[in-house]
């Protein structure tokens, strides 16, 4: 396409956004190509991609994991930035129709097939069993408004505002990781301190530190805070835990430019370019930044109350003993092959890069010379371990096997929206999936020497996702970054690994808090 000429108000725009000229000019050229889909070779399955862990091998990561969980190696990322708003959408549905209809309407609607007013009868129907229940009774009550005679009388207006909007208990504007998720007999916990309680049993080192890192958006970090301020010391001596907490925002200089249906950049209504939040993509640089050594990676709502959580830590300590494992036959290989560099020394870490990571880095050729260092190459670079649940129909992405634009295949997570549905045989390859992504990973960021690697060196650039969204009434294309966990980690080593479906419990709308497994101990 042609390069887009910017004007001076343009250029002064995109440096007090932190964006050169170059980069959208590059963005402007990614929406109009026609190749951003990624090329499945085939699903990763068991045995061909995806690992399983047997009583010798767990034995062994459970050591190595707690010998570097000792040493402080662990550290916690939790992406925590989205706004609770999706999670209440059907209510929000409900609140903004003109006039708010009544429980009985909703019934009528929901009967007739209507699924958004199906989900509003269930939540007001069951309302007494939601951990925030007591907080928005009391508030409700507040405002002199009796909570439960309002929803038996099918009054749902008052309730309703007083739940999601700033009137009341303001839910549906925080974000997801301050929403009361689980409630226990003397308290309800949010969503961020599952994480803590969690993260103690697996990030804690041998002196009670246990470093955890949150991304959130600055207009939410002052509640962040106070949060935390509140139930950090009552964790803390519960568990004989100091936290070390970290926050960071995603940096505007990571978002991207929108266009209209004709790939010209979009403007608003003053005539100013329009860039929008690039997904989770945009995160690298918050996790470069931390210059960790092994990383724990999960969503903010994938947590359970404590007496599911055994399974979880259970995984979480061997995915993190089985990535150091991994890293040590990695950096043994490298170092040998940086000493030695024999034909026997180049044979096995072949084979090794073969049997561990797949097809990537396997077909090499020439000198000796020259397949030491195709073999360096493939073994020196960041690692991840991604623990993987049998597909039961959750929306997302998956593991697959996929060629890269040089024909050699690796092994990536994939989400739907990255494969053209429009090919029959890549719609055949994704249809014969067998496992879903839970995002449930270790990192491994350090070379053999120790040094943080530089993560931007293996991101994939054109792996984008294009969506479509609307401003002003007026459509607009919008462009995502390589994901966190998908193309910025592209050229990462990767392991694939089976881990129980109990450890995937995601709350993506408020009724998911009705499932058994967010719900007290012995409530179903």
């Amino acid at each position: 396409m042609d390069r887009f000429s910017f004007s001076q108000q343009d250029r002064n725009q995109l440096a007090e956004v932190g964006i050169s000229t170059e980069e959208v000019q590059r963005q402007l050229e990614l929406f109009a190509r026609q190749d951003t889909f990624w090329d499945l070779h085939r699903p990763c399955t068991l045995g061909d991609g995806i690992l399983t862990v047997d009583g010798a091998l767990e034995k062994q990561c459970l050591e190595a994991y707690h010998k570097a969980s000792r040493n402080g190696r662990y550290l916690k990322f939790v992406p925590a930035s989205g706004a609770a708003t999706r999670m209440f959408q059907a209510l929000f549905a409900v609140l903004n129709e003109d006039p708010v209809p009544r429980l009985e309407r909703l019934q009528e609607r929901a009967d007739g097939g209507d699924e958004a007013a199906r989900s509003a009868v269930r939540f007001v129907k069951e309302a007494q069993r939601f951990a925030f229940y007591e907080a928005w009774k009391a508030r409700t009550e507040s405002q002199g408004c009796r909570l439960d005679q309002a929803l038996k009388a099918g009054d749902l207006e008052r309730p309703l505002r007083l739940l999601l909007t700033e009137e009341g208990l303001g839910l549906g504007r925080l974000p997801k990781a301050l929403i009361p998720f689980h409630r226990y007999d003397d308290h309800v916990r949010t969503a961020l301190e599952e994480h803590l309680v969690e993260a103690a049993h697996y990030v804690r080192n041998a002196h009670g530190a246990c470093r955890l890192h949150f991304t959130v958006s600055p207009e939410h970090e002052d509640l962040f805070r106070e949060h935390v301020d509140r139930v950090r010391p009552v964790h803390e001596g519960r568990l004989n835990t100091q936290y070390a907490m970290g926050f960071s925002h995603q940096s505007p200089s990571t978002h991207t430019i929108a266009v209209d249906e004709h790939n010209r950049p979009f403007r608003d209504a003053q005539g100013r370019l329009v860039f929008r939040p690039a997904g989770h993509g945009a995160l690298l640089g918050n996790l470069s930044g931390l210059d960790g050594d092994l990383v724990y990676i999960k969503n903010i709502d994938n947590v359970v109350p404590d007496h599911l959580k055994g399974e979880t830590l259970r995984w979480k300590r061997i995915l993190g003993g089985l990535a150091v494992l991994i890293q040590q036959q990695v950096h043994a290989h490298i170092k040998r092959l940086r000493a030695v560099g024999s034909r026997n020394a180049v044979e096995d870490a072949r084979r090794f890069v073969q049997e561990t990571f797949g097809e990537a880095g396997s077909a090499v050729g020439g000198s000796l010379s020259a397949q030491r260092d195709l073999i360096l190459d493939a073994l020196d670079r960041p690692m991840r371990v991604c623990g993987m649940v049998r597909n039961v129909g959750e929306p997302g992405g998956g593991p697959f096997w996929v060629r890269n634009a040089d024909g050699r295949i690796r092994m990536q997570i994939v989400e739907k929206a990255q494969v053209n549905m429009d090919d029959p045989a890549q719609r055949a390859i994704w249809s014969r999936s067998t496992h879903f992504n839970p995002v449930d990973l270790v990192c491994a960021l350090r070379d053999p020497d120790g040094k943080p690697y530089d993560l931007q060196r293996y991101v994939d650039p054109n792996a984008v996702i294009i969506t479509r969204k609307s401003l002003e009434g007026r459509p607009l294309k919008a462009l995502e970054l390589p994901g966190l966990w998908n193309g910025s980690m592209a050229f990462w080593n990767t392991l694939f690994v089976q881990v129980p479906t109990i450890t995937f419990n995601p709350v993506k709308t408020v009724l998911d808090l009705l499932r058994s497994e967010h719900q007290p101990r012995g409530r179903p």
